[in-house]
């Protein structure tokens, strides 16, 4: 396997000592996503919110299975000398997180994991890809004219506003700042998860859930208990998916009493 690559990262917190807290984000997103909660979570503790490979301005590689971005973050505690982290992800960074505490539990004294489970999904997220690639970024220097040719492949306007986060204007053109090519050619290994054969995380753990989604759906939870036998499961009323985004202050609570 390859090195594993130095992530980029928000900080907040920074002045304050203990363990710190990683903030790992899900598939198109950024630790910009997580600016706001970062702060929050930053009055009590030292947070980093990292950019995973291929997202954000953390570098492009090829591949990006479960394993390699857990590579990615121990590199991350490895190359500022921590010990151990409490470690919270979503999504595609739930999966990353709980890969890590799998391989490396040692290193992990909490885990939050927003509502994934440690399973393959059937659903796919080709379609946004191919419309992102799909797009003219030379037609406009307008974002809404960007938008609108995502519109048939993302109707929902709230998702296209997050996928255009991934739209960056330099030097009066657009790019994509996500690496979409590696993210269409891993997509397979990105709703999948790894065959860790019988590992177990016996510290304290968190699965913080949308009560309207189905990704912590209840044929999850023997995956749940099989890999993570402390785990809680918590879910939110009135949030989807982002339930952090969806419920923050709700989200928060949970997080900091936990932590």
């Amino acid at each position: 396997m390859a090195q594993p690559l130095p992530l980029t990262y928000l900080e907040a917190g920074e002045a304050l000592g203990g363990t710190p807290l990683l903030v790992i984000h899900g598939l198109f997103g950024s630790a910009r996503n997580w600016a706001t909660l970062a702060r929050r979570f930053g009055e009590r503790q030292r947070v980093y919110a990292l950019d995973l490979r291929n997202h954000g301005s953390s570098p492009w590689a090829p591949t990006m299975s479960y394993p390699e971005m857990a590579d990615d973050v121990l590199r991350f505690l490895d190359d500022r000398g921590f010990r151990r982290a409490v470690v919270v992800g979503h999504s595609m960074g739930g999966k990353a997180a709980m890969t890590l505490a799998l391989n490396h539990p040692e290193r992990v004294e909490r885990l939050v994991v927003v509502d994934i489970a440690p399973v393959a999904y059937t659903h796919t997220f080709q379609p946004f890809v191919q419309a992102m690639k799909r797009a003219d970024l030379t037609v406009s220097n307008r974002r809404s004219d960007i938008e609108a040719q995502l519109a048939d492949a993302v109707p929902e306007a709230p998702l296209r506003s997050f996928l255009l986060q991934n739209l960056v204007l330099e030097n009066g053109a657009f790019r994509w700042r996500i690496n979409l090519d590696a993210i269409e050619a891993n997509m397979p290994d990105l709703i999948g998860f790894p065959d860790l054969g019988d590992r177990r995380y016996e510290g304290p753990a968190l699965f913080i859930g949308g009560a309207e989604s189905n990704y912590t759906a209840p044929e999850h939870m023997g995956s749940i208990d099989r890999h993570f036998p402390t785990a809680r499961v918590e879910r939110i009323p009135g949030a989807g998916h982002w339930v952090h985004a969806e419920k923050p202050d709700r989200f928060a609570e949970l997080v900091e009493a936990f932590v």
